[in-house]
């Protein structure tokens, strides 16, 4: 069940405590990543088979294999990930920047030449979950900034295939090449390179925390857009909102991964009750229960703050990844968020 703190009765430490990668998984990623380096293809197929039960022969996804996946897909779904798709190009194409050049009085002439990354690497989560999101989210950005080669990684299935909806996802947002590999390997070899992966100048994308590890060993050899931890949420919300709702929007973050963490922040003790035991309802339903249940029970938190300025500032030093802000004029907390991945208000 979901602990309760109320703040201010318990030890800061315990309230923000936060999941860190352990010793064991370092020493495991540092011997992946020389493996590859060593053995290169060879060991991307020796751990296809130790880690995802796969015998593969080739690593690269064909154009046809991923054609196939296009059509197969339920064109609902194809109409979805377009709209998608158009929506964040439409966002990111505001985030574009040019260079610019500064000519003086005496001949000095300063500026800055913005110049596309020549090959970057996705890293496409589809071992426990798979997310199509993510590769709209990944490769549209890298297509408006004019990136040449777009490498997508992704773990195989059982079969040796990839997850159809994945593939679907990267025929719409123009993903270059795409490779059935996944885990800390994955992130070796386009760090590195391989016979068959590119080496990438940039590695961006989620994944878990033998993934996260790879990218902070790696990184130096390559870019990365940052180290991230296991998936998390935070909600900020109040006694006007349907507990039901803000217990399915935790849980929506606790069913990526056991490590993942869903947090709630409300200035209502009575609510809090109730979120808890609605999360207690809505873990059983869920397709991921297993993993839910041991996100929720081991990192997953309640905390009563004393209004909802004091729960905007727990936000603040939370810092999550997702921040929903679910409380009447939304609007009027926003300007006190300083520390959030990305904001949801409403």
């Amino acid at each position: 069940m979901i602990k309760i703190y109320k703040y201010g009765e318990v030890s800061p430490k315990e309230i923000f405590a936060r999941f860190s990668p352990t010793a064991s998984v370092e020493d495991v990623v540092s011997e992946i990543i020389a493996e590859v380096v060593k053995n290169k293809d060879a060991a991307l197929k020796a751990y296809a088979k130790k880690f995802d039960g796969v015998e593969l022969t080739t690593l690269e996804v064909t154009k046809e294999e991923i054609d196939k996946a296009y059509n197969a897909v339920d064109k609902e779904f194809t109409a979805v990930l377009e709209e998608a798709a158009e929506n964040i190009r439409a966002f990111h194409e505001k985030q574009s920047r040019e260079g610019f050049e500064l000519r003086k009085a005496n001949g000095v002439v300063v500026g800055q030449k913005i110049t596309p990354i020549e090959k970057v690497g996705l890293y496409v989560p589809g071992g426990t979950a798979a997310y199509p999101s993510t590769v709209l989210m990944d490769a549209i950005p890298a297509k408006i900034a004019g990136c040449k080669e777009i490498v997508m990684v992704t773990p195989p299935a059982k079969d040796g295939g990839v997850n159809p909806n994945i593939l679907a996802a990267a025929k719409v947002a123009g993903v270059t090449r795409i490779f059935k590999i996944g885990g800390a390997q994955a992130v070796a070899a386009l760090a590195y390179g391989t016979e068959s992966v590119p080496k990438v100048d940039k590695i961006v994308g989620p994944g878990n925390a033998y993934v996260a590890e790879a990218k902070k060993q790696v990184f130096g050899k390559v870019s990365i857009d940052m180290i991230a931890g296991p998936s998390e949420i935070l909600v900020v919300a109040d006694n006007t909102n349907n507990p039901e709702h803000i217990a399915a929007d935790l849980l929506s973050q606790a069913e990526h991964d056991k490590m993942a963490s869903a947090v709630l922040v409300t200035d209502d003790m009575a609510f809090a009750q109730a979120v808890s035991e609605a999360i207690e309802r809505q873990i059983p339903t869920l397709p991921r229960a297993e993993i839910a249940r041991k996100s929720i029970d081991d990192n997953g938190k309640i905390i009563v703050a004393n209004d909802l300025y004091s729960a905007i500032e727990i936000a603040n030093e939370i810092a999550p990844e997702h921040l929903e802000l679910c409380v009447d004029e939304p609007f009027a907390y926003l300007d006190k968020v300083q520390h959030a991945g990305s904001i949801f208000l409403g």
